[in-house]
């Protein structure tokens, strides 16, 4: 078993502000809550057994995962925002259908990293 080359991964931790409460509803809000996990690293692929183009791959791979976790995660908040929020917070379907086929094209990349070369 290898032990990983950086800490595990902590949730953001903020000072509490002056500022006034948001609305729970809100987008902003809403993805302040979703989000309290970090991100990739960005190091290597712990596993050296694999060929250095093959840990490159995998490393790109979990890159676009994290990205695909923001988008997603961006989603969620909004749809969220769209049933339970103000009209005014809503992003608009061209928003939410963009938000998709970027989660979509990001599949689609992670699919190709992670398939072994032929």
């Amino acid at each position: 078993m290898t032990t990983p080359h950086s800490p595990p991964p902590r949730p953001i931790q903020e000072a509490p502000s002056a500022a006034p409460a948001l609305d729970p509803n809100s987008l902003i809000a809403i993805l302040h809550a979703i989000g309290a996990g970090a991100a990739a690293d960005g190091q290597p692929w712990p596993e050296r057994h694999h060929l250095r183009s093959r840990q490159m791959a995998l490393s790109d791979a979990d890159c676009a995962l994290t990205g695909q976790r923001i988008v997603q995660e961006i989603l969620l908040a909004a749809e969220r925002t769209r049933q339970n929020g103000e009209p005014r917070q809503y992003v608009g379907d061209r928003v939410m259908e963009g938000l998709v086929m970027a989660d979509l094209a990001l599949t689609a990349f992670i699919h190709e990293r992670m398939r072994p070369q032929d």
